[in-house]
């Protein structure tokens, strides 16, 4: 058989038009068990052949270069598990489910590029592809696949049907690779600004990977800090526009009159002595549940008890759910307010701008 001539109907003529790209990327145990017997693909992989190897054991099954999106798939087909001896490999028909890639995550710019940031180069130009597994995995970083091993491999989320880390894992990973810092900051500004996700949660990330000590990285999460604040200032303000609640008093400070301060709050009804306060703190350079979360929680429950002891009514919202459930914040807010008469009178004190 030369290597221009077809394959026998027992190897890939069953299939179809390979119009998909997990179709027309497959691996050698893939390609065992269409039929294709180790010299026929020898023979189509032949200079000049209808067929190349993208890594290895991983297959490009048409002429030419590979896809942007072939490239992806080639890696998760290099970085998955493949399945267990006798175990059938899923169907690749034209109407099949995209095949899963067990124990592979895209993460990284490659990630990064598929929720849609302008930030990042196009996925055409990435020189490397990060791939996150498992940290046992005895497995290699070859050609434009860059392996990263991690103890603890995140849910993805589906996008272009492909298995892509969550946005702040994702971050971490690609500014892990960045030394400018300009690019950093416009990474996390894109991704607080683009509704991505939240500062916190991505400060988390930064810390588990041990990034924050780098300076243009504690920089651009200065900025992000920011950032994240003025967005949920911008949607408090909002939420009062919108949902008809009463003006308040804005960014404000109380304190007992000629006694010790309050604290600040963001938003303050005095005639209902109802307050309410973002909690937008990013963690900074703090473990999760560590010493230093557990001594800011606790001051911050301390100075909410105190303001209810003396009759105020403290609100906590959190970016997140003025995003995702502005609506029945509002609501929360509206019945705070309206409850006020049913309280007893809050204790007199001084509102001062913050």
């Amino acid at each position: 058989m030369t290597h221009n001539a077809p394959l026998s109907s027992r190897s890939l003529g069953h299939l179809g038009p390979l119009a998909e790209p997990h179709q027309r990327v497959l691996t050698t145990a893939q390609l065992r068990a269409h039929g294709v017997t180790a010299a026929e693909l020898s023979a189509r992989c032949r200079p000049g052949g209808p067929w190349s190897q993208l890594l290895p054991h991983v297959y490009l099954l048409h002429p030419g270069p590979p896809t942007s999106e072939e490239r992806l798939h080639g890696a998760l087909r290099y970085a998955a598990r493949e399945p267990a001896p006798g175990v059938p490999v899923q169907p690749t028909g034209r109407h099949a489910y995209r095949p899963p890639y067990p124990g592979a995550v895209l993460t990284g710019l490659a990630a990064l590029a598929l929720y849609g940031f302008t930030g990042t180069p196009p996925l055409a130009d990435l020189e490397h592809v990060d791939v996150l597994v498992p940290r046992q995995r005895r497995l290699r970083s070859t050609g434009y696949v860059r392996v990263l091993r991690t103890a603890d491999l995140p849910t993805p989320a589906t996008v272009t049907g492909l298995p892509v880390a969550p946005v702040p894992r994702a971050l971490a990973d690609a500014v892990a690779e960045l030394r400018d810092g300009a690019a950093v900051r416009r990474l996390l500004t894109e991704a607080v600004r683009g509704g991505h996700c939240e500062p916190a949660a991505v400060v988390r990330e930064l810390t588990d990977a041990k990034l924050l000590g780098l300076p243009h990285v504690v920089d651009a999460v200065d900025s992000l800090v920011a950032e994240g604040r003025a967005i949920a200032e911008s949607r408090l303000y909002r939420m009062v526009r919108e949902h008809g609640l009463p003006d308040p008093l804005w960014n404000v400070e109380l304190r007992l009159p000629g006694g010790p301060r309050l604290g600040a709050l963001d938003a303050y009804w005095p005639d209902q002595a109802v307050a309410v306060e973002l909690d937008t703190r990013a963690r900074h350079g703090h473990a999760e549940g560590g010493p230093d979360e557990e001594s800011e929680w606790s001051r911050h429950a301390r100075k909410r008890e105190h303001l209810e002891r003396l009759g105020i009514t403290v609100v906590h919202l959190t970016p997140r759910k003025l995003r995702d459930a502005m609506e029945q914040q509002a609501a929360v807010v509206r019945t705070a307010l309206m409850a006020a008469d049913d309280r007893e009178p809050a204790a007199y004190v001084v509102v001062l701008p913050r």
